[in-house]
């Protein structure tokens, strides 16, 4: 099962962090990566740019608002994700809990959502749509 893994950290620990702290701390996740990768726990991952350069979408009176910055204010922001194969929710903490990213910040374990079904139901219902148009 895939899970989803996203990693938050407080931006002014990172800005306080020595160059040689931060290298010692990447290099630290990296290789981590590397043993799940390894074992075939690791299906991919990204690193995301500071919330600065970030846009809100939000529905307001029936048309999109765009705002700067992420949706909510909160001390920690969210800094990247992760994507796990594990056996079960236990198997995936297990995994994450020895990840060194943990030592930046916390770490939200979510079960991915399987859409394969959605997916063709809708898909059904846009050709018979179609059809009828």
């Amino acid at each position: 099962m895939k899970y989803i893994c996203l990693g938050y950290m407080d931006p002014t620990k990172w800005e306080t962090m020595s160059k040689s702290e931060r290298n010692t701390f990447i290099d630290e996740c990296f290789a981590y990566d590397d043993v799940l990768r390894k074992n075939g726990h690791f299906v991919g991952g990204e690193a995301l740019q500071s919330p600065r350069n970030a846009i809100t979408l939000r529905p307001q009176n029936g048309k999109v608002s765009v705002t700067d910055g992420p949706y909510a204010e909160t001390k920690e922001q969210l800094g990247g994700i992760l994507v796990l194969e594990a056996k079960d929710l236990n198997h995936a903490i297990q995994l994450m809990s020895k990840h060194p990213g943990v030592g930046g910040g916390c770490f939200e374990i979510r079960p991915a959502g399987d859409l394969t079904q959605l997916i063709l139901e809708s898909s059904e219902r846009r050709r018979s749509r179609s059809k009828g148009a």
